[in-house]
């Protein structure tokens, strides 16, 4: 039976969107959602072992200010989390109950809550952070792109009357990565100025902060919270979503083969969408080549008073679009 004209024509269509659409996922790796492929259950945790426990080792390592780290660093009783060895760890890591709304099932999530975030036993009366890193690197190695990796976690967002009561950053999401750095020189001379890259592997940091606008600042009426993507290709940080309504939120990055790092986030516990893309950069103009771990930052006002915002996340998760390990 010969086939009509009609079906020819789509037949023909519907080769050459299925041509487009496989062109588009190897020019276009930036479509990598968090969340997508196989999850390393080796990394991550779910927090609902009710004897979940972290040992911190005190006192806690405060390198970024006074280059010392003070080993033993503070890790879990499951070894899938421990101390930055940079800036040392949140003063509370507690398992507590998942609040209202969270994944269905869900009876343990994270707490992580600050008051000293600078150096132990000194106040330096500025606005510090404590680092808690997921081990990544320690169990499945650093992690090509070339697997397009990513991880997904749920936080949840206190009401505003229990938010460190002013206006700036107070956490952060983020990811260690490591990759080629472009930088450009100026080089003055004879005939002028002559401007030349240098590359140089490096690690760096992206990722999100929230900034919290507190109504109690002149410059807003209502409180109300932002988040910033860490960075453009100049090291600048980027304006993410507005958060007027608290409650959970959902955060992804993936990292993918064309060098790019991907930051999507959503409102609510269900699992990243497309919809929920917010940008793709080369943060400080770097050609990331593996992911290292990911982690979060506690944010306060170091003046040995006023504590953080109780942060509670749950179910962080790492992916991979390839396996490989």
């Amino acid at each position: 039976m010969r086939m009509t004209s009609w079906k020819r024509c789509l037949m023909q269509t519907l080769a050459v969107m299925t041509a487009l659409s496989v062109f588009t996922y190897n020019t276009a790796e930036a479509q990598v959602v968090p969340g997508s492929g196989y999850k390393i259950n080796e990394v991550g945790d779910d927090f609902e072992d009710e004897d979940w426990s972290y040992i911190p080792n005190w006192p806690k390592a405060s390198q970024n200010l006074d280059s010392q780290t003070r080993h033993n660093l503070g890790e879990s009783s499951n070894g899938r989390w421990y101390e930055s060895a940079y800036r040392g760890q949140p003063d509370i890591i507690r398992r507590v109950p998942t609040p209202a709304g969270g994944l269905p099932g869900s009876k343990g999530s994270l707490l992580l809550r600050s008051k000293f975030t600078g150096i132990p036993e000194m106040i330096t009366r500025k606005q510090q952070q404590d680092d808690f890193l997921a081990n990544v690197n320690g169990i499945t190695g650093a992690i090509s792109v070339a697997n397009s990796p990513s991880f997904v976690v749920r936080v949840f967002l206190p009401p505003w009357n229990e938010w460190e009561q002013r206006t700036g950053a107070t956490f952060g999401i983020r990811a260690d990565c490591e990759g080629m750095v472009v930088k450009s020189e100026e080089k003055r001379g004879l005939f002028g100025i002559r401007i030349r890259e240098k590359r140089k592997q490096d690690a760096y940091w992206p990722g999100f902060f929230i900034q919290y606008n507190c109504k109690k600042d002149p410059k807003y009426d209502e409180d109300s919270a932002i988040v910033l993507i860490r960075s453009d290709d100049k090291g600048r940080d980027l304006f993410g979503p507005y958060i007027t309504q608290t409650g959970w939120w959902t955060f992804g990055m993936s990292f993918t083969p064309d060098a790019k790092v991907h930051y999507y986030a959503s409102p609510g516990v269900d699992a990243l969408t497309q919809a929920d893309y917010i940008t793709s950069q080369r943060p400080y103009n770097a050609q990331t080549q593996r992911l290292v771990t990911f982690f979060f930052n506690v944010v306060n006002m170091d003046d040995g008073r006023t504590w953080s915002t109780n942060w509670i996340v749950d179910d962080p998760e790492l992916f991979v679009l390839r396996r490989w390990w």
